[in-house]
């Protein structure tokens, strides 16, 4: 760890890179099925499928049009880079639905970084346990209330008749109300089992006693469960496991990309894998490290007649770095800086994608620990520059708030009016 965050990767570190991508994943159905380990995939999703009554085989009714389905392939990877599984996903093509005939609402929480980070930071200083539990197929256990036709699965269709088609009775990936069906079906157990959902976060779930607590925060299919009530949490986790298809991980050590690892010193969490896998991408694994993600007193703007840069690939490595700054706040003015030309990017602007690579390469390790401080005072700090845009004398405000003495959120961000003399 230590001679990679001096920006030296070692030997280690550049064969993980490079194993994520020496699998090769299939870009069709026929692909799939020559090779023993996607073949073995697809048919454990269809017997997950065929085992939760997803579907009824059906005549296609007059004047209804099924959508179609198509395969997904994923390699999922272990955080050393080694590969876990291979994983095969039915997808329905819900962009074909139409809304008020196969679809009504589709809303749906999604559990906020903040919140995540808040419970990191409680959890450090209380001592509190971090369990991780995963949801097997989670949008087959959402109950679908319209009525939706789809065509027969790829590769699987030997045994449907010309006519027929699928009635779907329960939400599929790829549906638009699949997240909202299921979010609702977990809600209604939550509450049964005496939780009640935070108001500042409808994917955190909280049950006191007296002094103890309980806490649960869901992203989709995975959870966390921390919390001062053993017996609690043990009661929690049998309820769950009886009403849903549920595989418990064990301590948490990787929640939505991020690695987090836990010591006396604390919870430190980073996105290494992650930053590697970037540098892989882009070609930057053998960049030359720089020291900072910025030059100093930049002069980024829009300049006339410069020329551009290419868009699509622009827009994608800004949204990766977006993603990156959930545990990176000493990059997080730098990806705020080069997320303000989106629209019409240029290759000054590009240059600094590559410089905000280039400081990766240095520290693909850097994270954030939240240290034990005996304390759960919130305190929060904000500055601003005044004119820091050349172009329309706009100002840069930001702010960073601690929970527990424990950074737990930051934000850089442009004010809507320029600033006057």
């Amino acid at each position: 760890m230590a001679r990679i965050a001096k920006g030296n990767l070692s030997k280690e570190a550049k064969t993980f890179a490079s194993s994520l991508y020496n699998e090769h994943i299939p870009n069709s159905v026929e692909q799939a099925l020559e090779s023993k380990n996607w073949k073995d995939a697809m048919e454990a999703e269809m017997e997950a499928l065929l085992k939760n009554n997803t579907w009824e085989r059906c005549a296609l009714p007059p004047g209804k049009k099924p959508m179609g389905c198509r395969w997904v392939f994923i390699i999922k990877h272990k955080t050393d880079g080694t590969i876990e599984r291979y994983k095969a996903r039915l997808v329905a093509k819900g962009y074909t639905q139409t809304y008020g005939i196969d679809y009504s609402e589709t809303f749906s929480p999604v559990a906020k970084i903040d919140t995540i980070r808040v419970l990191f930071s409680i959890a450090a200083n209380e001592g509190w346990p971090l369990h991780q539990l995963d949801v097997k197929n989670v949008f087959l256990h959402g109950e679908l209330k319209e009525e939706v036709f789809m065509e027969a699965q790829p590769g699987f269709t030997e045994n449907f008749n010309t006519d027929e088609v699928c009635r779907l009775k329960r939400a599929l990936y790829g549906l638009k109300q699949s997240p909202r069906a299921w979010f609702g079906r977990f809600t209604l157990a939550m509450r049964r089992y005496g939780f009640q959902q935070s108001n500042s976060d409808h994917t955190l779930f909280l049950k006191r006693k007296g002094k103890l607590v309980t806490c649960l925060i869901i992203y989709v299919d995975d959870m966390i469960i921390t919390g001062n009530d053993e017996e609690e949490m043990k009661n929690l986790k049998a309820s769950l496991f009886t009403k849903f298809e549920m595989k418990d991980l064990g301590r948490l050590k990787y929640f939505l990309g991020i690695e987090v690892l836990r010591s006396k010193q604390g919870i430190f969490i980073c996105q290494k894998k992650y930053v590697l896998d970037l540098l892989a991408e882009t070609g930057m694994i053998d960049c030359k490290p720089a020291d900072t993600p910025m030059i100093v007193n930049h002069k980024l703007c829009m300049e006339e007649g410069a020329r551009l840069a290419d868009k699509e690939r622009y827009q994608r490595l800004v949204g990766k770095q977006i993603y990156l700054s959930h545990t990176r706040p000493d990059i997080a003015y730098a990806v705020g800086v080069v997320s303000q030309f989106m629209h019409q990017p240029q290759v000054a602007h590009m240059e600094a994608i590559w410089k905000i690579l280039r400081y990766l390469k240095k520290t693909p390790g850097h994270g954030v620990l939240f240290q034990p401080n005996k304390h759960l005072k919130i305190q929060a700090y904000t500055d601003a520059d005044w004119a820091g845009d050349q172009g329309n004398r706009r100002s840069t405000s930001g702010y960073f708030t601690l929970v527990g003495g424990n950074l737990v959120t930051w934000r850089s961000k442009k004010t809507k009016s320029g600033s006057s003399i």
